[in-house]
Formats: structure tokens, C-alpha cells, sequence
């Protein structure tokens, strides 16, 4: 309320000081720009002198005893001098303590199932954002977020799913929290990026890069021509607003990648509204969002399911969306992907709910082995007739919660009842085959299945719904249609209905009879619905033409057509009034009975969706158990441990579409490259040691030719975790694999013109993103990071990444690397020999053009006192060699094998793929001068005589040209012009 606040810790409201200064008053400056206050007051009259200052009040009060840094200035006797100006005056710190936002506010959209929220953290002033996603039927992504959160306000767009906004407000009825609806036209996606860039977080870069980034006084006289000295002097002086604004959009995506999610952009900008709002209403000084306290902005990650952002999703190819063939047609299909290789679910509810697990892989280890165990049962041979008579029961069971809706609203056809029937038929199948299946009853989705399917309760629904419904009048009638002796009252009806023509028959021979037989030559009596009974005669010629149609006494014309003529008379009205509109009637009925039936079946509408969700959960773990069975995949070992180690893994889509997959090992660790589950080994058995605990590291650098397989192995690695916890088995002979929890990616960089970020710029908000995001769990691959700059720069930017990781010790993730930087491999930055690196290559071979083996790649012991070998390089600097080199033949191995290799063979790849065999040669040579620092001697190359010929005719040319005086009479010019290029003319 206006002139009041609330002291933090105190229970009474204090009324504010009546007087008022103005901004621009000398106390007020003095207060604000730090300098002592006219007066203080004795901190031991302070009630909240323990309390932690807010940054938002720049409070300045005496503290005895306390020894905060960021207080004030220290006096003599010990205190921090501390003075607070509130409302142009110095009052008592219990007064002055003003109402900080001390509730938990989220704000989130959920819109066709697609939720994005975020919400602020008031003690840690930190924005967690939720990124785009797609939401269960159930929300329980939605639960889990508002019961990790705790909020105190949950706002959200008027125009949410209205089944979310059940949920939340449920879920704050529960909490005695506040859920309000706000107007849509506050969840606005550009709204939100105005408000997040307007930020200090992200509009103003630190004071110590901008001091940095600065010239010298020495050369602030001089003229800068570097455009990044000139843009930081105008940011300095001119304060520009479209710098702030292109730094803001820049570093956005260093905290969360929000460019593309509207929803969860959308829930900021109301966030920030709200909260600027509050601070507004409780007295706060109005510097609108600027004034926000905003230290980090972070992505939310749930305790329950691994964080794997949308870069992450395309790098790994867990998700590729191919466009229709037709340019007509928007439609998509999945294309050759994780998820086309494992969704091969038969229900359309286990394809949704695939879905959902390959957006969010579990983090609970009872969960994953849950599911692992599952799959393993169906895998048993015994139990492979089983799970295939289990697929074909599954595959005839449709959306049911979609049927139960469509005939909840009552627009439900005849296939949405025989979907229903259909499903009561095939859960009492499928609860008897599942007692087919031979040690299983542990699983839990046996259980729950067990528990789930109430089959004599199904059974009740579709005999009720068969002994009603008349499924071959319904299909000649294309409505639903209630079988016979299920209402006397109907069948009354049906039985006049059907009796009707005869009826209409005897009547139409009664008025035949009285009507003339020149009048019309036919008579018969129709029924139509809504209109009744009415007179049919044949259409005359003169009725066509301006006299119209002639009308007999006692009948009223009602329509005509090209071919009839229609009249109602009394006899007509009399048999509306006793027979009735027959088929309205019927129908009206139907529907009646219809619905209480309806009503029946809506009683147990929670039992069947339950029993869906578990079929549903059946026919995914089914689908990994044929998937598993396909392609030759193994159950890895989940442990607690914080360790990847994978014995013979295999890429699972390159594996596809090669003939020949060779895989590969990996051991590496998180936290501090020790775990425990070798910590029981003997000091004294150093061959254990040297053989097992020199390979387990927190980094893993992978280096090797170009087009040698490193990326592909680097995913490998990550797919093969991934596909663990999501319950699936893995592409390898054997796993044992921790907890990962969150996975970051620099692999593929999307670029467009749209963005604002070059492709550079997008590599680092990747690294940055996952720098500021990662925890000892998580695991990070970084491919080639640096290549998109000059090679010292991109080769620092790596060290740095790598270095910091590392120095992180125990919270350092699982960082695996592939890098054509074979500089940094050097004592004074990466030291083979010292850093906790397990550094691998790709192997390859080079044969003569007899195939006679020149090379094999074996590493050499350069590096011997750490047992870890080097590759040699391959260039070979005089033009002999390289010659020899041209003919040679390099076959990639697709091995991993331990040690450096410090040669990419780049001009070996340039040659395979059809690069001139003349500039593969000099790029040799260049390349090898440029490695041994040679460069200069290229200026000492010699040119050939001819060269040098032509060059001395050119220069002499020039001097006769420089030496031609046009001052004088020169009289013939084309001849005097000739002389000069060295040619006689001839006289014309």
C-alpha cells in the first residue's frame, strides 16, 4: 500500500516518514553517491542488524560488530558506518528495512500440450526458465516443476490449455498459494525479449572487460583505426542504446537457448512485468526492469529427468524431421534418427509417450533398471512368442482417453463405440497372455498392468455397450442406433416407422379418390422429417409458366421441384397430429438412451485411461526389446558411480548405413578422475594401476586425420548413455555407466541470417551455456571448438575450456574432446605428461600404390615416461619425398588406440577428394615450412629463366615509358609508343 511497508522479520506495519526530499536535494546526492549521511543512528537500536542487505536499497546504517565487505566505510572504534536514504531521510534501520520480493513467482503457457515457464528466485536473484517442451497427458512435467519450484504466485495466459490450468490451480489450492489468469496480451514472445535484454545482466558488460577492452592513456591522443576501440569509446561516452541492445541479444544465449522457444520467452516477459509491478506498488524507487536485481539466468533442471537441450537433440540426431516430397505439403516424417530406429511402437498412445522419453531420459536409477529388466524378460527366448502375441494385442487398441473425450463432448460416431468394445476385448487377451510370460511376474509393469487391467469391470462396459448398440443398423444409418427390446417406447416407434408405407398407401387411395383426374395423373403420400406428411403430384407444364400452381380447396401449396409438386391438407395435419414427427422422435430417443449409457461408462473413465498409460508403457518397452533384438544391443549396468566405461560400442545410425562398423572403447570418469570402484585395489599391484587407473580420466581428447571417425565416436559415446537412461539397451558388448544428468554438445552449428550471431559466435554461446550449466554429472562434447576462428585463438579458447574444467576438480563433468589443435600438446600449455587427460587417436594406415604397407600409424614413445604415444607427422618438406608421398594410399582404420596424433593429414584428404594434385603438393610444402617456422624461405624460391626474362622485358618497358618526355615535339606518336613497348611500327 501506498506509505506504508513492512519490515522484514517485524509483524506490524510502521507508518513512513511524512516528509519528502527531493531527488536532486544535496542530502539526497550525498546519501546516494556513498558520502556520510548528515546523521546516523546507533546500530544497537537496529532489530534487523543481522539481516542480509537487499541489493535493491542501497541501505546505509550502522553496523557494530559486523564486518561485511560491501557495507560501508570502516571507523575508528571497528563498525562499518552504514547510512540508508529512504524517502530523503536518515531513519532507524527498522524503519528503514523497506518490503523486498520475497515470494517465489513462476509464470508459464501451455498451449496445444507445448508448456515453457519460468520463474524467480528472490534469495538467489536468479530467473529459471523451462524451455519449450512438449507436456504428457497427465502433466506431470508441469507437477514436477511446481512441486521442485514451491511457488508462492503462478500467473498464466488467459488463453493456456484449460487442462493445465487445472493442474496449477489444484496444485496452489493445495500449496494456499496465488493463481492468477492474466491477459494474453501480456505472454508476448517479443515482449519478453525487450524485457530480458533490457536487463543489466545482459545490456552491460562487467566493468573490468570494459576497463580491459579500453586503449591506453598513451594512446588516447593518437587516432584508433580499430573498430572495436571505436565502438567501446562510443558505448563509454554515448552510452549507445543499440550496442546494449546487440551485447543483450548476443550473451542471451550464453545463459539458456531461448531464441526459438516462444512459450518459455513469453513466460519471462510476464514475469518481469510481474515483478516490476510489485516493486512499484511496494514503494520501491522506480527504475522500471533496469532496477530488477537479476545475477543469473539459469535452465531448469529437474531433479527427476536429464536436462538435453534442442542443439543437443539435432547434434545427436535423436530427433530429423524430413519435409514431405511434395513442396504442396506441409507434413513431416522422421527421418534416419534415434527416434526412427526406436519408435516402432503399435499404439498411437506408446508413440506419444516415446516421444516423451526420448525428450526426457530418466535420472532415477530404479526407474531405468525398471525398465531394463523389462526388456530383458522380453528378450528371453521362451518369452519371444509372447512378446509378439503381446504386440498384436496392443497393436488393435486406439487413443481410448481420445474416444472417451470425443463422446464426452457428443459428437462420438459409430467407430468411436466400437473402438471401446474393441478395447474391453483386447485387455481381457492381453491380461491372459501376460500370464504366458515366463519370469516376469516382478517386473513392475507386469504389476501394474496386473493391477491396472480390471477386467471383469471391462468386460461390464462392452457387454453394456454391445447388448445397446445395433452396429449394422448404425452403419446403414451412419449413427449410432439402440438395438430392439431395450425401450418400449422406441420400438413402438420403430414399429409405426417401418409400418408407415402401408399406412400412406391406403391414405393416398381415400384422397385419390376425390381428386379430379385431370388435376393430376399420380398421387402418392411422402414423409419428411421436420416437415411431415405431405401430398406428392407430378409437376403440369401450365403450373410452370406465369399462372403458377393451381391449388385444390382445403390444400395449402408447400414447395415444388423441377418434377413434383408438394401440398399439405387436413388429411396431412391430422396424421402429423397422431403419427407424429416419427423420425425426430426415434432419434431423439435414441440419444437419450444413448447418453445414459454414456453416463454408465464415464464412471469408470479414470480406470481406463489408467490401464492406456500402462499399455502404453508396455508397447515402448516392447518396442526397445525388438529394437534390442534387431540390431544385436546389450544391457548395460547402471551404477552409482560417476563413470562411462563401454566395451566394443558402436555408433547406432552410422552402424546402419556402412558396410563394415568398427567399434570402440571408452573409459572415462567424472568429478576428480577417481571413483570408487577400483579404490579397493592393492597399493602393490602396480600393473593394475598402470593398466586400469591411468586410463580413467574426467577428459577424454581424441585427435586423428581428418575424416577418421572422431565425431562419430564422440556421439557414440553420448548416444550410447543416452539410450541407457531411457530405459533401452545400448550398441555395445558390454556397459557400465553412471548418472549423467545433463548433456551439452558443440558439434553442429546451425547457422542463418536471421540470427544475429555469427557461426563463431553461436559455438561460444554453446560452450558458454554449457560452462555455466554443468555440474560433476554431466557430460560435455566439445567437437573441433575454435576451428571458426584464427588457429592461436581457437586453440586458447580450447586450453581455457579445458583448463577450467579441470580445475573444478571434483564438480569437473565428463568432457569429451576432438581437436585438430596439435600445437597445444606442448609443456607450457598441455602437457601430455602432467594434465589428467586420457588422450586417444584414430588409426590409419598408408599403403604404396602395390599395396605394399608404407605406414601403419603406430605411435612411437616420445612420450614414454607417461606410456602414452605419439603418432609422428607425415610431411616430408623436399619435393623427392612428396613426390614419393603423392603415391601413396591412406585407409582409414576407425580404430581408437591410445596416444597423440599430431598429423591431421590434411593434403592426403584434399588429394582423396579431388583436390589437384599440384596444389596438394605445394601445400605440403607450405604446410611444412609453416610447422618448422621456415616461411621465409619461400622468398628465396628462384623464379625459372623465362620468368625471369619476361620480368626484365616488363621493367624495361616500364622505365622507356617513365623516360618518354610529352613535353616535347614527339611528332609520330604511334611510333614513338611503339619504340616504348619494344616494337617497330611500320610506315602506313
Amino acid at each position: 500500500m501506498p506509505g506504508f511497508y513492512r519490515a522484514r522479520g517485524q509483524g506490524k506495519k510502521r507508518k513512513l516518514p511524512a516528509t519528502r526530499k527531493s531527488k536532486n536535494s544535496p542530502a539526497s546526492s550525498r546519501s546516494r553517491y556513498g558520502a556520510p549521511a548528515p546523521s546516523n543512528v546507533d546500530g544497537e537500536e537496529s532489530q534487523s542488524g543481522d539481516e542480509e542487505d537487499s541489493p535493491a536499497l542501497r541501505k546505509k546504517v550502522r553496523w557494530e560488530g559486523s564486518h561485511h565487505a560491501d557495507t560501508g566505510n570502516p571507523t575508528e572504534d571497528g563498525t562499518v558506518e552504514d547510512t540508508t536514504e529512504l524517502e530523503g531521510n536518515v531513519v532507524d534501520s527498522s524503519e528503514a528495512e523497506a518490503p523486498v520480493i520475497d515470494k517465489i513467482c513462476l509464470a508459464g503457457w501451455c498451449q496445444n500440450r507445448r508448456v515453457g515457464m519460468a520463474y524467480y528466485d528472490p534469495n538467489k536473484y536468479r530467473i529459471y526458465v523451462l524451455e519449450d517442451t512438449e507436456e504428457t497427458s497427465h502433466f506431470d512435467l508441469t507437477k514436477m516443476v511446481l512441486e521442485q519450484a514451491s511457488p508462492d504466485v503462478v500467473l498464466t495466459s488467459s488463453r493456456s490449455d484449460d487442462v493445465f490450468m487445472d493442474t496449477v490451480r489444484d496444485f496452489m489450492e493445495g500449496s494456499s498459494g496465488i493463481f492468477q489468469i492474466r491477459p494474453n496480451k501480456e505472454f508476448s514472445a517479443a515482449k519478453g525479449k525487450d524485457r530480458l535484454t533490457s536487463l543489466q545482466l545482459l545490456s552491460d558488460l562487467p566493468q573490468d572487460e570494459d576497463q580491459n577492452s579500453m586503449p591506453s592513456s598513451d594512446d588516447v591522443s593518437s587516432i584508433s583505426r580499430n573498430a572495436y576501440d571505436f565502438m567501446a569509446k562510443r558505448k563509454d561516452v554515448m552510452h549507445d542504446p543499440t550496442t546494449k541492445r546487440w551485447n543483450a541479444s548476443i550473451r542471451l544465449s550464453n545463459f539458456a537457448s531461448l531464441e526459438s522457444l516462444p512459450l518459455c520467452m513469453a513466460s519471462i516477459g510476464a514475469l518481469l512485468d510481474h515483478l516490476v509491478r510489485e516493486r512499484a506498488i511496494n514503494d520501491f524507487e522506480d527504475e522500471g526492469i533496469r532496477g530488477l536485481e537479476v545475477r543469473d539466468i539459469e535452465c531448469l533442471a529437474l531433479n527427476e529427468v536429464m536436462q538435453i537441450n534442442a542443439d543437443a537433440l539435432f547434434s545427436l540426431q535423436v530427433f530429423e524431421n524430413e519435409d514431405h516430397a511434395s513442396m504442396h505439403s506441409n507434413k513431416t516424417k522422421e527421418g534416419l534418427s534415434l527416434a526412427g530406429i526406436l519408435n516402432v511402437t503399435s499404439t498411437a498412445l506408446g508413440r506419444i509417450l516415446m516421444r516423451s522419453w526420448l525428450l526426457r531420459p530418466s535420472l532415477s536409477l530404479s526407474v531405468i533398471n525398471s525398465r531394463h529388466d523389462a526388456v530383458e524378460c522380453f528378450l528371453r527366448p521362451e518369452n519371444i512368442a509372447t512378446a509378439n502375441a503381446l504386440n498384436g494385442h496392443l497393436k488393435g487398441i486406439k487413443n481410448v482417453p481420445r474416444m472417451l473425450s470425443i463422446l464426452r463432448s457428443g459428437k462420438a460416431k459409430v467407430a468411436e463405440w466400437q473402438g471401446l468394445v474393441k478395447f474391453t476385448v483386447l485387455c481381457a487377451m492381453l491380461k491372459e497372455t501376460l500370464t504366458e510370460l515366463h519370469e516376469a511376474s516382478n517386473l513392475d509393469v507386469i504389476k501394474n498392468l496386473f493391477s491396472a487391467l480390471d477386467i471383469s469391470c471391462f468386460r461390464e462396459i462392452g457387454t453394456k455397450i454391445n447388448d445397446i448398440i445395433d452396429w449394422e443398423e448404425s452403419a446403414e444409418a451412419r449413427r449410432v442406433c439402440v438395438r430392439p427390446h431395450i425401450d418400449e417406447e422406441l420400438d413402438n416407434r420403430k414399429h409405426v416407422y417401418h409400418g408407415i408405407d402401408t399406412v400412406l398407401s391406403k391414405v393416398a387411395e381415400r384422397i385419390s379418390q376425390v381428386v379430379p383426374s385431370n388435376y393430376a395423373t399420380s398421387l402418392n403420400i411422402v414423409y419428411f422429417p421436420q416437415l411431415g406428411f405431405l401430398i406428392c403430384v407430378p409437376m403440369r407444364d401450365e403450373w410452370r409458366s406465369e399462372v403458377g400452381v393451381q391449388v385444390i380447396d382445403g390444400w395449402s401449396f408447400q414447395f415444388s421441384s423441377e418434377s413434383h409438386v408438394y401440398f399439405k391438407s387436413q388429411e396431412m395435419q391430422d396424421m402429423d397430429a397422431h403419427i407424429g414427427d416419427l423420425h425426430s422422435l426415434i432419434v431423439d430417443r435414441e440419444i437419450e438412451i444413448v447418453e445414459a449409457l454414456l453416463e454408465e461408462i464415464l464412471v469408470h473413465d479414470a480406470a481406463m485411461s489408467h490401464a492406456c498409460d500402462v499399455c502404453a508403457e508396455l508397447d515402448c518397452l516392447l518396442a526397445f526389446s525388438d529394437v534390442s533384438r534387431a540390431y544385436n544391443y546389450q544391457r548395460p549396468v547402471m551404477v552409482e558411480d560417476n563413470i562411462i566405461d563401454i566395451v566394443q560400442g558402436r555408433h547406432p545410425l552410422q552402424e546402419l548405413v556402412v558396410d563394415t562398423f568398427v567399434p570402440n572403447d571408452a573409459r572415462i570418469t567424472g568429478g576428480d578422475g577417481r571413483f570408487s570402484m577400483f579404490k579397493n585395489y592393492s597399493d602393490t599391484d602396480t600393473e593394475f594401476e598402470e593398466n586400469h587407473l591411468k586410463l580413467w580420466n574426467t577428459v577424454l581428447l581424441c585427435t586423428g586425420a581428418n575424416a577418421c571417425g572422431k565425431s562419430v565416436y564422440l556421439k557414440q559415446i553420448a548416444l550410447i548413455q543416452y539410450m541407457a537412461q531411457i530405459g533401452c539397451f545400448v550398441p555395445a558388448e558390454a556397459a557400465t555407466l553412471g548418472i549423467v544428468d545433463k548433456i551439452f554438445t558443440r558439434i553442429s552449428t546451425r547457422e542463418s541470417v536471421s540470427k544475429v550471431q555469427s557461426a563463431f559466435m553461436i559455438d561460444l554461446n554453446q560452450v558458454s551455456l554449457a560452462l555455466r550449466n554443468c555440474t560433476g554429472r554431466s557430460l560435455i562434447l566439445l567437437d573441433e571448438f575454435g576451428k571458426g576462428t584464427l588457429p592461436t585463438d581457437g586453440a586458447g579458447l580450447l586450453c581455457g575450456v579445458i583448463k577450467h574444467l579441470l580445475s573444478r576438480k571434483s564438480n569437473c563433468p565428463k568432457v569429451l574432446v576432438a581437436t585438430h589443435f596439435h600445437d597445444v600438446f606442448r609443456e607450457e600449455i598441455l602437457d601430455p605428461e602432467s594434465v589428467p587427460i586420457s588422450f586417444l587417436h584414430m588409426q590409419v594406415m598408408f599403403t604404396a600404390r602395390d599395396g605394399k604397407l608404407i605406414e601403419t600409424g603406430s605411435p612411437s614413445n616420445s612420450l614414454s615416461s607417461r606410456g602414452l604415444p605419439v603418432t609422428p607427422s607425415t610431411a616430408r618438406p623436399t619435393s623427392a619425398a612428396t613426390q614419393e608421398e603423392q603415391r601413396d594410399e591412406i585407409t582409414y582404420l576407425y580404430r581408437v588406440m591410445e596416444g597423440l596424433s599430431l598429423d591431421s593429414h590434411a593434403a592426403k584428404c584434399a588429394e582423396l577428394f579431388g583436390i589437384p594434385p599440384r596444389l596438394v603438393q605445394r601445400a605440403r610444402y607450405v604446410s611444412q615450412l609453416l610447422s618448422t617456422h621456415e616461411i621465409g624461405r619461400l622468398l628465396d624460391e628462384r623464379m625459372s629463366e623465362k620468368e625471369a626474362s619476361e620480368l626484365e622485358e616488363a621493367e624495361s618497358i616500364c622505365r622507356r615509358f617513365l623516360g618518354w618526355d610529352l613535353t616535347e615535339n614527339v611528332g609520330d606518336v604511334k611510333k614513338t609508343f611503339g619504340q616504348v613497348l619494344g616494337r617497330e611500327q611500320e610506315d602506313n
